[in-house]
């Protein structure tokens, strides 16, 4: 009994390896082609709602980018974050320790389609 569990375990395993397809280079080209044709058509992003609704996901949006550009660790030294959202945008900046000198990034993203449209960090 213990080999056809083993056996059938083993099947189902190498079942879900294969049941997963690809499209492949090719046709992330043509539905990039696509998308760049007609921007609005059949797309989620309507530029009216709001894809990033919340500080958390304001914050997970931006940290991946400022980690990657600055280092995780400096960025990480700058919390509390301050995070505002103003009019459509997410305002994001990092903060200093009490009486410490130096600078902090700054990064706005559009909460409508997640845009980056400013990255800086003062010295």
């Amino acid at each position: 009994m213990k080999k056809i569990a083993i056996i059938l375990s083993f099947t189902l395993i190498s079942c879900n390896e294969v049941t997963h397809s690809k499209l492949g280079k090719e046709y992330a080209v043509q539905e990039l082609q696509e998308t760049l044709a007609n921007p609005q058509d059949n797309n989620f992003v309507d530029n009216k709602e709001f894809i990033i609704k919340d500080k958390k996901t304001a914050i997970a949006v931006s940290e991946p980018i400022l980690f990657e550009i600055y280092g995780k660790s400096h960025i990480e030294d700058q919390k509390p974050y301050e995070v505002y959202l103003i009019k459509n945008y997410w305002v994001i900046r990092g903060t200093l320790m009490h009486l410490s000198f130096g600078g902090t990034f700054l990064i706005i993203i559009d909460a409508r389609n997640s845009r980056v449209l400013r990255i800086i960090h003062g010295k």
